[in-house]
């Protein structure tokens, strides 16, 4: 098992959330580390990078809000913060560098595109880019 200190935990709202929280929480208490949170606000062109997004930072508190109270089922602390970025693949792998990170753990939801599975360009990128370990979690298939 890696010995990660630093898990870096991009966080969407969606249902995976859950599973990798508690993912990286286990896996920060089992090696005596840390769970970093993070949720991307994702800025059009039409707006500057640092647009004020109300409703869009009360979704992001309620995301990692939930983020928080999954940890600390683990009996977890984690760090949380909101970033806002032109694209979130890239906003991760800076964030992961920034923060030093040791592993990514990343939810992928099942989903498919023109009859084949798609793993989305956000993960695409995390896998490409990411000079730490990248733990990917794929949500369930749907039922047929």
């Amino acid at each position: 098992m890696i010995e990660a200190k630093k898990v870096l935990v991009p966080v969407n709202g969606s249902s995976s959330d859950d599973t990798v929280i508690s993912l990286a929480a286990q896996t920060a208490k089992r090696n005596r580390g840390h769970v970093y949170a993070i949720h991307v606000i994702e800025v059009g062109f039409a707006y500057p990078v640092d647009a004020e997004l109300v409703e869009e930072r009360r979704r992001a508190d309620t995301i990692l809000d939930n983020a928080e109270r999954i940890a600390e089922r683990w009996g977890q602390e984690i760090e949380t913060e909101i970033l806002q970025a032109r694209d979130i693949g890239t906003a991760i792998i800076e964030e992961a560098i920034d923060s030093h990170a040791d592993l990514i753990v990343l939810g992928v939801p099942y989903r498919t595109r023109t009859g084949e599975f798609d793993l989305g360009k956000t993960a695409l990128h995390v896998l490409q880019h990411a000079s730490c370990e990248v733990w990917l979690c794929r949500g369930p298939m749907p039922p047929a």
